[in-house]
């Protein structure tokens, strides 16, 4: 079986201060407490339609402050008041004690889970199918500025025969995260075919965290010696301010007499640079192209040239076929 923990007791007394802030001795702590529950009973029963999300009670000796946090105040007071004054001759009566009755508004209502959980129940109590119901809700209250929501409806869900849980989420929702403003609502839709339990957990964002204060330096304040301040301070150099002093008081030091620089031997003559071998390029030793615009002559070397004019001087001769010898 999974270990459920209440999103607000977990963090109550942490981040989340408690609903009721009273605090009595053992034999009036049991009656005290019943009548709390009467009360918060009473007044969600009568404010059906107010929208109230949070009811909180704070005792003193002979008096009870009742906080209601609601989205619809106007309801809650009434034309003139009336609404609000019959209440709380209703809650003395019951209490017998003076009561004061403060209402708070609730300006964003998609982000109360409780108020959240209602809507879904209501639409669930007008016979709408209940995904469509989680579908709207979710879109409502992501657009208020939710970082997360999760809605999970548990029941004869659209009128069968068997039991089932159906549930949808959108964003985050980091319920093991201590500092996570999570915020949980649950309530029942009475249906013709049965009751649906709607649960709702909204995250809007991490509680502020105030940083610890830095740790202060401890000052030490200086004896009384009958000296002014100024006074010692110039009196009494420091350390560094002895060693500059010395310094300052210390002879000069006699200048370094420059030592005779060794002129630097003659320079030896280097050798004469060898002329570079000039490379002729076979645009060199081709003649130039006539201006006439004749043949152009054919390229070709000095030795190359002298060889052709002695093989056109030599007779030309038939060419000697040498036999092979025979075996």
């Amino acid at each position: 079986m999974g270990h459920k923990v209440h999103p607000n007791g977990f963090r109550l007394g942490v981040y989340r201060n408690w609903e009721a802030k009273w605090f009595a001795p053992d034999k009036e702590y049991k009656p005290l407490l019943l009548e709390d529950n009467r009360l918060r009973k009473m007044l969600l029963a009568r404010l059906k339609n107010a929208g109230v999300a949070r009811i909180e009670t704070e005792r003193s000796s002979s008096a009870l402050t009742i906080t209601l946090h609601t989205a619809k105040p106007g309801i809650v007071i009434g034309k003139g008041g009336t609404s609000v004054d019959q209440l709380r001759d209703e809650l003395e009566r019951i209490t017998g004690k003076r009561v004061r009755v403060t209402i708070q508004e609730i300006k964003k209502p998609e982000l109360s889970a409780q108020l959240v959980a209602e809507n879904v129940a209501a639409q669930l109590e007008k016979r709408i199918a209940f995904r469509r119901a989680i579908k709207q809700s979710l879109m409502k209250t992501m657009r208020a500025g939710a970082q997360g929501v999760k809605i999970r409806v548990k029941g004869r869900l659209g009128g069968s025969e068997m039991a089932r849980v159906e549930w949808n989420r959108e964003g985050r929702v980091p319920l093991h995260t201590l500092k996570a403003d999570i915020d949980f609502g649950q309530t029942e839709a009475k249906t013709t075919f049965g009751r649906i339990g709607v649960s709702a957990w909204v995250y809007t964002g991490n509680f502020p965290t105030e940083a610890p204060p830095k740790p202060q330096a401890a000052v030490e304040e200086p004896a009384d010696t009958g000296v002014p301040v100024g006074a010692a301070i110039a009196e009494a150099p420091t350390p560094l301010a002895e060693l500059v002093q010395a310094a300052v008081a210390a002879p000069a030091a006699p200048e370094p007499v420059a030592a005779p620089v060794a002129t630097a031997p003659a320079a030896i003559e280097a050798p004469a640079a060898k002329p570079k071998r000039t490379r002729t390029t076979k645009a060199a030793t081709t003649d130039a192209i006539p201006a006439d615009g004749g043949e152009k002559p054919k390229r070709a070397s000095r030795a190359r040239t002298t060889a052709t004019a002695d093989k056109a001087a030599a007779p030309k001769t038939p060419r000697a076929r040498v036999a092979k010898k025979k075996e």
